[in-house]
């Protein structure tokens, strides 16, 4: 597919736009070809090369990625020019996945004013590296709790993607596409970016004031205001649990018409799915963070630890500590 060249602006002057994607151990793949994958297809559409890009990792060494699909890449960390654009590739573990190195280089190539984005699950990277601090960020919603109890001075949003001044952060998958997509429109206009997710067959551009997560009557499968309303003052209050007599009071219901409700349409009690989303966040914290036992269940809105380990071990028929220490030996493997 092409267009009339008349209509993009582009500054043929100027030398291409170089990305430089980093690509983690065990990154996404699909964060990582959706936004290659754009950048080829808007210098093909517009017959000239807009953008280039090199792919590097810590060592030098071949990248594999998450589902095991190994690539080759062009060199290790090394010293960038100034207007280059760093697209860190994170994905599974990506905590296992940000080295001390990886941390010096992105802090020293910071200070020297250059660009640095982080896809998928690198936003934890780069907010562990203190790129982040008084800025706006997001990241994969699987990661979203334990990336704000770690990292309190990052506005973290539930956005698809975020541009803050030199920081770049998406949610993963094919909000890459949706970030590329605005960097082309910026660069050189919104005819070429329309130009590019046609021939993404991508129809429904998503800008940065998108949310990356489906609405709760999509996800639970309901379409039911007051039950909708109930699950999102749940979702939004964790660590201090909300007694179902209140919840029902807001949404103007009694505590029995609740009960029915849930047990309707979801086939339990509000006392137990809130139960599960507190649980289903503990298990995130144990599993993406350093938090102690006892302050994943403080988190989660249980007030003593032996009544955590017990909810915990009937859900997931393993205890915290269990739980906690089978992650630590997959990580040291």
């Amino acid at each position: 597919m092409s267009i009339d060249p008349q209509i993009i602006d582009v500054d043929h002057k100027g030398k291409p736009r170089r990305f430089v994607f980093v690509l983690m151990r065990d990154f996404t793949m699909l964060c990582f070809a959706s936004a290659i994958e754009s950048l080829r297809i808007a210098n093909r559409t517009a017959g000239k090369q807009l953008y280039s890009w090199k792919i590097v990792s810590e060592n030098g060494e071949d990248a594999v990625c998450s589902n095991g699909c190994a690539f080759r890449v062009e060199s290790d960390l090394t010293e960038l020019e100034r207007d280059d654009t760093i697209m860190m590739c994170g994905g599974i573990d990506v905590q296992a996945a940000t080295t001390k190195r990886v941390l010096n280089w992105l802090r020293r190539e910071a200070r020297r004013g250059v660009t640095i984005g982080g896809l998928c699950t690198a936003g934890y990277t780069l907010a562990k590296a203190g790129l982040l601090d008084g800025k706006r960020a997001t990241i994969h919603w699987e990661n979203q709790d334990s990336f704000a109890e770690e990292f309190e001075d990052v506005h973290l949003t539930r956005s698809v993607f975020v541009v803050d001044g030199n920081r770049i952060t998406t949610a993963g998958g094919t909000a890459s596409i949706d970030l590329m997509l605005k960097i082309i429109a910026d660069d050189h206009g919104e005819d070429l970016a329309n130009a590019v997710a046609d021939t993404l067959i991508y129809s429904s551009i998503r800008t940065d004031q998108d949310t990356q997560r489906l609405s709760i009557p999509t996800r639970i499968g309901v379409r039911h205001p007051k039950l909708s309303r109930v699950i999102q003052m749940m979702e939004n209050n964790i660590e201090d649990p909300i007694s179902p007599a209140i919840l029902a009071k807001e949404v103007g219901m009694s505590t029995r018409q609740l009960e029915r409700l849930f047990r309707r349409y979801l086939a339990r009690s509000p006392k137990r799915y809130y139960m599960e989303l507190r649980l289903q966040k503990a298990r995130n914290l144990l599993m993406q963070t350093d938090m102690t036992v006892i302050n994943v269940a403080l988190a989660c809105g249980f007030a003593s630890p032996s009544h955590f380990s017990k909810c915990y071990r009937s859900h997931y028929d393993t205890t915290p500590y269990r739980e906690r220490g089978s992650h630590a030996a997959r990580l040291s493997v």
